[in-house]
C-alpha cells in the first residue's frame, strides 16, 4: 500500500501541524502519523502540560483525513540510534514520503532531524517532505506559543492558532447546587490536571453548540469549595447531566473572578456575563 507517513507528537493539532498532515496527503493521497502514547518531556521527568487530551488530539487528527495512527513508546525508542529507527519505520510502513516539520528531531540525542531525513531519503527510497516554519504576526506558530496564549486567557488568539476551540472534558459531578437557587443552574467538572491552565474566571463556551457561560475557579463570593471547580450555565437547557461526559468548547475570556458582596449581586452579574455571551 502506497502511503506517506507524518512524524511528531502534535500536541493541539494546531494549524501548522495541520500543514504537516496537509503536506502527507497533498502527495501521497493517504497517510499515516506516527507519535507517541505520553508527551516526551514525561521521559525526561519534565511536567508535561498537554492542551488537549491525547484523546481529543487523536480525535482531531482523524478528522483531517488522515488513515490511522499509530502511537509508540517514547521510553522504548529514546535511545535507538537515528539511523535504527529511520530503518524501522521504514522496513515497518514502507512510506513513499514523510513529512515533518521544520524543527521535528527523533533518535539518541535527538541525532534525528530535517537533514538526516534529506540526506536519507534516496537511499530509502521515499520524498521527504519538510514544512516550513508557520506564522502568524511575525511569530511561528507552535504548541509553546499556544499554551503561554491560554494561560494568558487569550482565548481568542489561541482559537485562531489552534483552528478549532480550546476544550475541556469531565464527567458532570454534583456540586452545592447554588445556582439553581439565583436562576442559573451549572454541571460542574474537574478540570484535568494535565491541561494547560487558562487563568481564573468567566468565559464564552459552547456544550452540545448551545451557548453556554463558564466560570473556572474558586467561587469566592461563596466559598464552598477548597479547590477550583469548572461550572457551566448551559443557556436555555434544562436537562439532567449528572455521571455524563461532556466537552466544553470555550471561545472567549469575559471577565475575570471576581468576590460580590451577596448572591443578588452575582445574579445580577451572571445575568450579564449572559449576555455578553449571547453578543459573541
Amino acid at each position: 500500500m502506497k502511503r506517506g507517513l507524518i512524524l511528531g507528537f502534535f500536541d493541539g493539532v494546531h494549524t501548522a501541524h495541520q500543514a504537516v498532515i496537509k503536506s502527507a496527503l497533498d502527495y501521497a493521497g493517504e497517510a499515516m502519523l506516527i507519535t507517541f502514547k505520553d508527551s516526551p518531556a514525561k521521559y525526561f521527568n519534565q511536567e508535561a502540560e498537554y492542551i488537549y487530551t491525547r484523546k481529543q488530539s487523536l480525535k482531531k487528527i482523524m478528522s483531517l483525513g488522515v488513515s490511522g495512527v499509530v502511537e509508540l513508546n517514547f521510553a522504548e525508542i529514546a535511545n535507538m540510534p537515528a539511523d535504527e529507527y529511520l530503518k524501522f519505520i521504514v522496513q515497518k510502513y514502507n512510506p513513499i514520503s514523510i513529512s515533518t516539520g521544520y524543527n521535528h528531531t527523533f533518535g539518541k540525542n535527538r541525532s534525528g532531524n530535517p537533514d538526516f531525513l534529506a540526506e536519507n531519503a534516496d537511499k530509502f527510497g521515499y520524498k521527504y517532505i519538510c514544512v516550513p516554519p508557520q506564522m502568524f504576526n511575525d511569530q511561528i506558530i507552535s504548541s509553546t506559543l499556544i499554551r503561554k496564549l491560554l494561560k494568558e486567557g487569550n482565548i481568542l488568539l489561541a482559537n485562531r492558532l489552534l483552528g478549532t476551540n480550546f476544550m475541556l472534558e469531565g464527567t458532570v459531578i454534583r456540586g452545592a447546587q447554588l445556582g439553581r437557587t439565583i436562576g442559573f443552574p451549572t454541571a460542574n467538572i474537574k478540570y484535568t490536571p494535565e491541561i494547560v491552565q487558562i487563568p481564573f474566571g468567566v468565559y464564552s463556551a459552547r456544550v452540545n453548540n448551545r451557548p453556554a457561560v463558564l466560570n473556572w475557579g474558586m467561587k469566592p463570593t461563596v466559598h464552598n469549595t477548597k479547590e477550583p471547580i469548572v461550572e457551566v450555565h448551559i443557556i436555555n437547557f434544562d436537562g439532567d447531566l449528572y455521571g455524563k461526559n461532556i466537552e466544553i468548547e470555550i471561545t472567549s475570556k469575559i471577565r475575570d473572578e471576581k468576590k460580590f458582596r451577596g448572591l443578588e449581586e452575582l445574579r445580577t452579574q451572571i445575568e450579564k456575563d449572559v449576555k455578553e455571551c449571547l453578543k459573541l
